[in-house]
């Protein structure tokens, strides 16, 4: 699979991410890493450009339910049905309501790196087939 993590928004701190991106590349992905601070309108528009099978967003500000909205609507906006999860500072009390407004996927905050390559390698099984 061919993967695009972004950091949308404001928030600064991409380490989980990066650590991330280098579990999925062991696992054997693609990743595409877009940086810090991307408008929803940037990822989406890389996410074309890239041609990515999935997009993970990491949002540690507090704003993940805003910024899932966003991403619903200009996937929308852009006629797309490309997968996006989303993770980072998530409450276990907003899994099934990020998951409501579009994610594919959500994980909370306790989730672990190796769990969310699981994921991605079962999805890949799963398209493949």
């Amino acid at each position: 699979m061919k993967i695009l993590l972004s950091k949308p928004g404001l928030d600064g701190h991409d380490v989980g991410v990066k650590v991330l991106a280098h579990g999925l590349i062991e696992a054997g992905h693609q990743v595409v890493y877009s940086g810090l601070r991307k408008s929803i309108e940037d990822i989406v528009q890389k996410a074309i450009n890239y041609n990515v099978d999935m997009v993970g967003l990491s949002i540690l500000s507090g704003t993940h339910l805003i910024i899932a909205k966003k991403m619903n609507d200009v996937i929308k906006e852009n006629d797309l049905e490309i997968p996006w999860i989303v993770g980072g500072n998530i409450p276990n009390n907003d899994v099934k309501t990020l998951e409501e407004l579009g994610a594919t996927k959500a994980f909370a905050t306790s989730t672990k790196v190796e769990d969310v390559i699981h994921y991605f390698m079962d999805m890949n099984e799963t398209q493949s087939q």
